[in-house]
């Protein structure tokens, strides 16, 4: 049994869903905007969340990117009527997990919201340590030597990159859109910030 917040602003599918996922066992709670979304994530524990793109207050994206730019590394499936591939793009870029184009059948939301749930969670949200640095995913942000470091949003990432994948630097090429001359900036960038002497207080 996992515990699942479904975040959508349609009465009839927010109860067909809240009915779905109670019958096979799930513990549900629901919102039907973004605003109490973001709320809800910062006062309770989830497993999932199901959340649709088009909502009042904020949007999907918005909570996603929100919630991920946090550290929140739950996994979240995206509902949406929106269907091309630019619009899908958009939404996993916003960091969700996958993506169901309404309407949709039940068989396939459980589908997806089991695969989901069966992805371990706690390789990704684990602390990470190499050498003086520490890099904690759920909340974001870079220690070293115990002082917090502070690294833009892309920065984070390619450091993060680094410390999952130590001895495998070819995955940048699956992970970051950039070119070659646009990293090497990036990567001078990030070593100075890490190599830099940390204030004593």
């Amino acid at each position: 049994m996992a515990k699942i917040l479904v975040v959508e602003d349609d009465e009839d599918l927010q109860n067909l869903m809240k009915g779905l996922l109670t019958a096979e066992r799930h513990s549900v709670e629901a919102v039907n905007n973004g605003i109490d979304a973001v709320q809800m994530l910062k006062m309770h524990k989830y497993d999932l969340i199901v959340l649709d793109w088009m909502l009042p207050g904020l949007t999907g994206t918005e909570v996603c990117a929100e919630y991920r730019a946090k550290g929140g590394a739950l996994p979240i499936l995206m509902l949406t009527a929106k269907s091309t591939i630019e619009e899908k793009e958009i939404g996993l870029d916003a960091g969700a997990d996958d993506y169901l184009t309404k309407p949709f059948d039940a068989r396939e939301l459980l589908a997806r919201i089991r695969a989901l749930l069966r992805r371990p969670q706690a390789v990704s949200a684990k602390e990470m340590q190499v050498g003086n640095l520490a890099l904690d995913p759920r909340s974001a942000k870079v220690f070293k030597d115990g002082a917090e470091i502070k690294l833009l949003p892309k920065e984070f990432s390619l450091l993060e990159l680094f410390m999952r994948y130590p001895n495998q630097i070819s995955v940048l090429k699956l992970f970051w859109s950039e070119s070659g001359q646009q990293i090497r900036p990036l990567l001078s960038t990030l070593s100075a910030r890490t190599s830099k002497p940390c204030a004593k207080k």
